[in-house]
């Protein structure tokens, strides 16, 4: 059998997004998404993403890990997966649809899209770092001089010894200045740092508010593929209304065989 699909990227975090309304795709068999998702042997991602019907919104996200197994939100797949169904014709500027965290609202407007995460009502500051679930899991950690900084490293020690067989992706984060920092994640299901990780900066920017390292409810994000924004408003450490937004891009199309 003969698959098509598309390959969207947003700030170098890409997906494969595939159209499976009709219920064709074998969603249960980890090998073949892995297999989709290896670089060497398939088309290669940092996850593959399902779009389906669902009777309450416009369409419902099945999102899986290069792993295979499927995972918990992604915020820049969730970002993909409304331009591809913006492409499809399934809304014009605004929708509403599903994943495995709840409801999410999206609007589109020259590639960018502006993405509703859910409310963070929790940010435990730990000892040299914090943790909050923004869709998944995220460490999160100042460190210096990011740009020589070992992620790949101390990111694979961190998720396995603190977190466990659960795992938690981890960012380290560099201030650049009161508004602006810079990101770096190390994925879990990826297993290695990818370019960008949407779940992980809208954590970052929530992080960073809540030790005062930034004051401001827009705070602009610099990842290794690019630039994001997350603003976001505040009530007594409650933070409501959090929107990601940046790029998302369609890169090609193809068929293969599985």
């Amino acid at each position: 059998m003969k698959i098509t699909f598309y390959k969207y990227q947003g700030t170098g975090n890409d997906f494969i997004i595939i159209d499976n309304t009709s219920k064709t795709f074998p969603k249960n068999n980890v090998q073949l998404v892995a297999k989709l998702c290896d670089r060497h042997f398939g088309i290669g991602a940092d996850g593959l993403i399902l779009l389906e019907n669902d009777k309450i919104t416009d369409f419902k996200m099945v999102y899986y890990n290069a792993d295979g197994n499927e995972s918990s939100m992604c915020g820049n797949g969730g970002r993909c997966i409304v331009a591809f169904a913006h492409k499809l014709g399934l809304f014009k500027e605004k929708t509403t649809f599903s994943a495995t965290d709840g409801l999410h609202h999206a609007t589109i407007k020259n590639d960018i899209v502006s993405l509703q995460m859910i409310d963070v009502d929790t940010v435990e500051v730990k000892d040299g770092y914090l943790f909050t679930n923004t869709g998944s899991p995220h460490h999160v950690q100042l460190v210096e001089n990011l740009k020589d900084f070992d992620v790949f490293s101390e990111g694979k020690h961190i998720r396995n010894t603190i977190y466990g067989v659960k795992g938690s992706n981890v960012n380290f984060v560099e201030k650049i200045d009161d508004t602006t920092f810079r990101v770096r994640t190390y994925e879990r299901g990826v297993e290695n740092e990818t370019l960008a990780c949407g779940t992980g900066v809208t954590a970052v920017a929530i992080a960073m508010h809540t030790i005062g390292e930034t004051n401001s409810n827009l705070v602009k994000l610099l990842v290794e593929g690019g630039e994001l924004t997350v603003s976001f408003t505040e009530e007594n450490k409650q933070y409501k209304r959090i929107f990601l937004q940046g790029k998302a891009t369609f890169v090609f199309k193809g068929k293969i065989k599985i």
